[in-house]
């Protein structure tokens, strides 16, 4: 079935106004919500159930035939060639909080890998989209490859599980200054905004990282799966409870630097 890329299409376009429509709702109710703990330890709030219920009913609308996974609903791959991988609210806990810092996760993959993607931050007001092959854009603008734009940051990024690599190596200083957004997907994208320069994640699971795997991969960033590798599930497999720890680096030099740590977590 022909689709219709989220980069070329404008305000008007279905999939841009299902994503303004969870957008707007998530902005509405941030601060006012109570949240409760999923059998995993995470938080989950009424505000994330509403947007995975409208995500995947509305893109089983736009595109019928296709199946989609989503973390608060289908958990295993779907029988389609094509499917959507959804993530309605990565960053719940920042969200519960009352951190202002949140994303919605769209990825749809062909044969096992993410062909396109859309990371929607609705406190920033900023759309990250993707196209395989095409490049990456935010808010309709061209995101530079890293190497090719000056590094004026040391920072990286590292998850509260990943953090426990700094005890692993405590005779040597860790190559950067630490940053924990809380949100898996713009920990991994802040690599290709230039923000970071290294990214390093120990449990994230297929919704975490499916959109930002596409972003990374179009602006030419190094990715390292450090076990399991995205892309390999069968269908009908159960990726509830896979984990897909990565290190995210801005150039393959960067890589060398943060892979004592890296190994060091998946050790």
């Amino acid at each position: 079935m022909t689709t219709v890329s989220p980069t070329r299409s404008g305000p008007s376009d279905p999939l841009h106004a299902l994503l303004d429509r969870v957008g707007d709702r998530q902005r509405q109710d941030f601060g006012h919500l109570v949240s409760e703990v999923k059998p995993d330890g995470t938080l989950i709030t009424a505000c994330d159930r509403w947007s995975d219920q409208t995500l995947v009913e509305g893109l089983r609308r736009l595109h019928p035939g296709e199946g989609v996974l989503s973390e608060e609903g289908e958990h295993t791959i779907p029988g389609s060639d094509c499917y959507w991988v959804v993530d309605p609210l990565d960053g719940t806990t920042n969200f519960a909080a009352g951190i202002p810092y949140w994303a919605i996760s769209l990825a749809r993959f062909c044969d096992g890998v993410p062909v396109e993607a859309v990371l929607d931050i609705p406190p920033l007001r900023q759309r990250i989209v993707a196209i395989r092959g095409e490049g990456a854009w935010r808010n309709g603008k061209p995101i530079p490859r890293p190497g090719l734009t000056p590094s004026g940051t040391a920072c990286a990024s590292l998850c509260s599980r990943s953090i426990r690599v700094l005890q692993a190596l405590p005779e040597r200083r860790f190559p950067g200054k630490i940053r924990l957004l809380g949100v898996a997907s713009l920990n991994m994208v802040s690599v290709a905004m230039g923000q970071t320069v290294a990214a390093l994640e120990a449990s994230p699971r297929l919704w975490d990282i499916a959109a930002a795997w596409l972003v990374l991969l179009e602006v030419g960033c190094q990715v390292r799966w450090l076990s399991r590798v995205p892309g390999q599930e069968r269908q009908g497999e159960d990726v509830g409870a896979g984990d897909y720890p990565v290190l995210v680096s801005r150039t393959a030099e960067v890589e060398q630097r943060f892979l004592p740590w890296a190994n060091a977590l998946s050790g």
